[in-house]
């Protein structure tokens, strides 16, 4: 266990901020389930510009890496547009 003043304040801020990320990244994983899962264009698009909205806060908050963003963004798309055809 920790035995200094800042060390025990860095785990408090720490679990804190766990619990914070760990709420939006089930957003970002649900929103991203209901793209995958969607049956018709129009539904994916949807849900697409939703995910993507989601994805770009998460990135934005440095929750996830802006290139993992991108990444995520970028396969979902091709899924969307594949949906097209």
């Amino acid at each position: 266990m920790a035995h200094h003043k800042s060390a025990i304040k860095r785990i408090r801020k720490t679990a804190k901020q766990r619990t914070y990320n760990r709420g939006y990244k089930d957003k970002l994983k649900k929103a991203i389930r209901a793209v995958r899962e969607s049956e018709s264009y129009e539904l994916a698009l949807e849900n697409f510009t939703i995910a993507t909205s989601i994805i770009d806060r998460c990135a934005a908050k440095r929750i996830i890496h802006k290139n993992t963003a991108a990444n995520k963004k970028s396969g979902l798309y091709k899924r969307v547009i594949g949906l097209k055809k």
